[in-house]
């Protein structure tokens, strides 16, 4: 900045379109932030204003309007909000790095840095031109969530980006396009403005999504409304009339007003419901807004002494806020000539809250406008709160794809109240069971959870929870959570949590694995691993630590022959594996021998059953491959049976069973508890074997599949393995594997 006063930009460039909607102008802008920010820094705004009209140029939208139009009417819907100055000048800057040549450096240099930090916020990744539109949506989601649960005003911004985006939608002339982001508009940003209270952006976000997404439909309760709006067009003013009367009545001072509500929410009330159109019980909606609580409840009482109450029709979230603040009586009254209503009793204040969430707490404190904390809390709502479960699924959550699908189970609409035994009241979604509700107060709670008492009897971690159960959590001293409990929630910040938990008990597990098979590995060469420095060694082999190159080796993703070539380049090949594997053809003619081998002839062992060192085997002559052994019990013999003059009589010779090592593959059904792997590992190494290979199979909540590779000297060794597998408890079955 230059400490001079931009030129003001009064008359925008002209430009051929289809829209004809008319734009804040400057001085306008400027205007409507002073309105409410009387100490703003005008010199500030106004060159914001003319940077971003500079920087978008000629550039146009999809209507026909310059581009520029679009973040003016992205600052002005801030402005409406009453919010910051920050938050008004990143509404006109927010598209600036994403779509010209402007780099944050700049925004930083010339309006700051809390300005820059809001852009940054609200600007898409780049470089993700090569990544689906699916990646592409979940990696900026992931970014933009992890902006906003750093400063709420990311999100305001962002809502109010998606708004004028969905008002100019049906310009965009390619039905994909506009389906693509009316969806998402619908899954992501409208429960978003829910969350912080934005129940004005909320509802419009939704009905302008509806209408891309299903106009039949739309249009079809339009002209319904249309219809019954003609029957019944004094309606709306009588039932208000008939309430200001009782307010005058009851001597209590309020403003009424009454609304059609909007198609969307008509819609909604029909799936859910299963009713028919004339069956809906609220297509008006009327707000009684008083001075106090104590009149809320006064008129709640006169409402349902004067009209039928409908039943099932009544929350009182005066006593139990919403987690966003929202904060009103509900009840749906039949008013005189049988007339359906539903009404809204809040004090001014609540309803300021209702209509502008978060936003409705922008004042002045301690002479400095901006986002008064302890004003929201003292209305219900904690904004941090709000967006805790976002912040705990960042942590949980990795891939962004699942991050989104986690966040999206996160916006619910339907809600269950469950209480603590200490009475704090906890929103949960409907449906959600004990695991959801311990994960709700606190991760730790969530990951010890071993029980639940519903209400003063012990039940089943299946059992759907109700408005007004009493959930006292059983826990453990250690985390208990095993792969496939996801199944017993419906939160995406429980299903995060539990991913993570079993993630990382699966990871120590291959790490002790891992660590296993390089102890043993050294031994064979004659090193002790003990009194070796192994951090150095997965150094050398290109890893950060021992850890990294254990939980890789447990994976199967590196082996211990890789990491001694590399940390020890002296050894030898021979050196490293001393004893010859049998499917080695170089070493196939020292192990076996027959009537009918000749010198030379190539000699292999069939990967299909691996024979081993004892058991019964035979050759089978294969046309330009030499011979072939299998064992007799091999499946794929099956398939020479028509060529048995090819078949050779073999036998083990006495160098097989001192110096061979064969390998087999062994199939485990245990039982799906922590430490499992382990145990079974430990198994192997009791019996003496050598696991070479680990992957796990089917899983279920109650049972796991492991393959494992393991290293015998014979069958009577592979034999002695398989009876350690089955004397352990944690054990179902176990079994050998051979193609088929």
């Amino acid at each position: 900045m230059d400490g001079q006063a931009p030129t003001p930009v009064d008359q925008a460039p002209k430009t051929k379109g289809k829209s004809t909607v008319r734009y804040l102008r400057q001085y306008e802008l400027v205007e409507k932030v002073a309105e409410y920010h009387n100490d703003i820094d005008e010199d500030l705004l106004n060159a914001a204003y003319v940077f971003a009209v500079a920087k978008h140029g000629s550039q146009t939208r999809a209507s026909g309007d310059p581009y520029f139009s679009h973040p003016v009417a992205v600052a002005g819907l801030l402005a409406d909000l009453k919010l910051d100055q920050s938050t008004v000048i990143a509404g006109l800057l927010h598209d600036t790095v994403e779509d010209t040549g402007v780099t944050l450096e700049e925004i930083e240099e010339r309006f700051g840095k809390d300005i820059a930090e809001l852009v940054d916020g609200v600007t898409k990744l780049t470089r993700l031109e090569y990544k689906s539109e699916q990646t592409k949506q979940a990696e900026n989601f992931r970014k933009f969530i992890l902006a906003t649960t750093n400063d709420v005003r990311v999100l305001l911004v962002k809502l109010a980006d998606r708004l004028h985006n969905m008002r100019t939608l049906h310009f965009i002339s390619k039905e994909e396009k506009r389906l693509r982001i009316a969806r998402e508009t619908m899954e992501i940003y409208a429960p978003l403005a829910y969350i912080v209270g934005l129940y004005k952006f909320g509802s419009e976000l939704e009905d302008l999504s509806f209408g891309q997404i299903n106009p039949v439909e739309r249009n079809f309760i339009i002209d319904r409304l249309g219809e019954l709006m003609s029957a019944n067009a004094d309606d709306i003013e009588i039932v208000k009339a008939d309430l200001e009367a009782l307010l005058k009545e009851e001597g209590i001072e309020g403003r009424v007003f009454g609304r059609r509500k909007q198609p969307y929410s008509i819609w909604r009330k029909l799936q859910r419901q299963s009713i028919t159109f004339g069956e809906v019980a609220d297509i008006f909606a009327f707000r009684l807004i008083l001075t106090n609580v104590e009149d809320c409840y006064r008129v709640l009482g006169a409402l349902h002494m004067k009209w039928h109450c409908l039943p099932n029709r009544f929350r009182d979230f005066i006593s139990v806020p919403k987690p966003n603040g929202y904060r009103s009586l509900h009840t749906t009254v039949q008013t005189s000539k049988k007339r359906k209503a539903e009404l809204q009793i809040r004090t001014e204040v609540m309803h300021e809250t209702a209509e502008r969430g978060v936003a409705a707490h922008w004042a002045y404190k301690n002479q400095s406008y901006g986002f008064d904390q302890d004003s929201a809390r003292a209305a219900g709502l904690d904004a941090n709160r709000a967006l805790n479960a976002f912040g705990d699924l960042l942590q949980n959550t990795d891939d962004p794809q699942q991050f989104l699908q986690n966040a999206k189970l996160e916006m619910y609409r339907n809600h269950v109240f469950v209480i603590t035994p200490k009475g704090r009241v906890v929103m949960l979604p409907d449906g959600a069971m004990p695991l959801d509700f311990a994960y709700a107060i606190h991760t730790a709670i969530g990951d010890t959870c071993t029980g639940a008492i519903i209400n003063g009897q012990k039940r089943s971690l299946r059992t759907p929870l109700k408005n007004g159960d009493v959930v006292e959590i059983i826990r453990s001293a250690e985390p208990v959570i095993k792969p496939g409990w996801e199944t017993l929630t419906i939160t995406g910040r429980a299903r995060s949590a539990i991913g993570r938990l079993v993630r990382a008990d699966e990871t120590a597990e291959f790490e002790r694995l891992g660590a296993h098979m390089m102890s043993h590995a050294l031994r064979r060469i004659g090193l002790d691993p003990i009194e070796l420095d192994l951090d150095e060694v997965a150094s050398k082999a290109d890893f950060e630590s021992r850890r990294d190159m254990a939980i890789a080796i447990g994976r199967g993703r590196y082996s211990t022959k890789d990491a001694i070539k590399a940390a020890f380049p002296g050894y030898s090949e021979s050196e490293i594996a001393p004893m010859s594997r049998i499917p080695l053809e170089s070493a196939a003619p020292l192990f076996v021998n027959g009537a009918g081998l000749t010198q030379g002839v190539t000699i292999h062992f069939a990967s299909c059953c691996s024979p081993l060192p004892g058991e019964r085997i035979v050759g089978v002559h294969r046309p330009d491959q030499g011979i072939e052994v299998h064992t007799v019990f091999c499946p794929k013999l099956a398939d020479f049976e028509d060529d048995l003059e090819n078949w050779i009589d073999l036998k083990w010779t006495s160098a097989a069973s001192e110096e061979a090592i064969g390998v087999v593959r062994i199939k485990v059904t245990a039982a799906n508890n922590k430490g499992v792997l382990a145990t079974l590992c430990s198994a192997v190494a009791q019996a003496d074997g050598n696991i070479i290979g680990v992957k796990t199979g089917d899983r279920a909540p109650d049972f796991i599949d492991l393959v494992f590779d393991i290293e015998v000297a014979d069958v009577k060794h592979h034999h002695n393995i398989l009876a350690a597998f089955r004397s352990l408890a944690v054990v179902d079955k176990t079994e050998r594997i051979l193609e088929t």
